[in-house]
């Protein structure tokens, strides 16, 4: 592995599901189509998107919990091979997840020390009393619950969902990761916390070199922390880049809706009206993704919309600064037309 190569990637990855309806009729569910991602060393990317996006659906993939349908995961750039839809518990060792709901994430009939000394007898064959209680004990420190003997002998419904969180990412590390996925990991909390966890992240981002996921539907409060900004809408990713300029500069009509769409204390009045009365102008809702539109999957709810837009999905366009997106409006051939 060389000091560019990800520690973790997916490659054109498509994941879709088949159901069945009442009836017993079969469809397919396109929940991610063509995603592509590099997670580094020390990094944080924020995936976002408004919900049914595909953000979780890639998280799970990543974390080898759904086999792709095609495309594939590379764990330092040697692909990740599944048996009977399963990966071995190596990869889970490098892999952690993080959810958004810490109390659902928790074993309720056990205590905090038996949800942190079980990775440890698991991944590192740790067995001794005295070593356990020493491992949890700086586990919990790690994660600023202290005094950690105060924490470790109390069951989840105990604590608060803060602190249940700050458990859920203790356990996360007691593998030692080199990658920590977080599916929403603050938005169950309370705002005056999520701040806190934020910061939490930030540190063990940079204590330990972890390359972080991080999914959010709120673009802007990814601004805190990210170094990259990826833009998921229906399935597909539709941007990327570097987060100042992707925020500052949308280059997709979906992620300036992202944008406007933010709390924004500076923002005018009307533009708050314009806002609200969006649904009015034609944005409407995400559409099916048994049967999405044909063509750009936003093209249904985008002002810009042209006639390619209804015909053809647009390619990637790479751009200046490491930029990217997929939108007829910045092709090539739209811009020497």
């Amino acid at each position: 592995m060389t000091a560019t190569t990800p520690v973790l990637s997916a490659v054109d990855v498509t994941k879709h599901f088949t159901v069945r309806s009442a009836v017993g009729a079969r469809s397919v569910v396109r929940a991610v189509e063509g995603a592509s991602l590099d997670l580094h060393r020390g990094r944080v990317v924020a995936l976002v998107g408004e919900s049914g996006s595909g953000k979780t659906t890639l998280a799970r993939v990543l974390a080898g919990f759904y086999a792709p349908t095609s495309g594939e995961v590379a764990l330092e750039g040697v692909p990740v091979r599944q048996r009977r839809g399963r990966v071995e518990r190596g990869y889970h060792k490098d892999v952690q997840i993080v959810f958004q709901d810490p109390f659902g994430s928790l074993n309720p009939l056990h205590r905090v020390r038996h949800n942190l000394e079980r990775p440890l007898r698991l991944h590192h064959g740790v067995r001794g009393r005295a070593e356990l209680d020493r491992r949890v004990r700086e586990l919990l420190e790690r994660v600023a619950l202290t005094p950690a003997e105060q924490y470790a002998d109390k069951f989840p419904h105990e604590l608060s969902g803060g602190q249940r969180q700050r458990v859920v990412i203790a356990r996360a590390l007691a593998v030692e990761p080199k990658v920590l996925l977080g599916d929403e990991p603050v938005s169950m909390l309370d705002v005056s916390i999520r701040l806190e966890m934020l910061n939490l992240l930030d540190r063990l981002r940079a204590e330990d070199g972890l390359a972080l996921l991080y999914i959010t539907h709120d673009i802007a409060g990814a601004r805190y922390l990210c170094d990259e900004v990826v833009v998921m809408y229906a399935g597909e990713m539709v941007e990327g880049g570097p987060k100042e300029q992707v925020i500052a500069d949308p280059l997709h009509p979906y992620t300036r809706l992202l944008v406007d769409s933010s709390p924004d204390p500076g923002r005018g009045a009307r533009d708050r009206e314009r806002l609200f009365d969006a649904d009015a102008d034609g944005l409407g809702e995400p559409p099916s993704l048994i049967d999405p539109p044909s063509g750009c999957r936003f093209h249904p709810r985008c002002p810009f919309a042209m006639d390619v837009c209804r015909t053809q999905a647009p390619p990637r366009t790479d751009l200046a600064d490491g930029r990217w997106t997929r939108c007829w409006l910045h092709h090539p051939t739209q811009e020497t037309e």
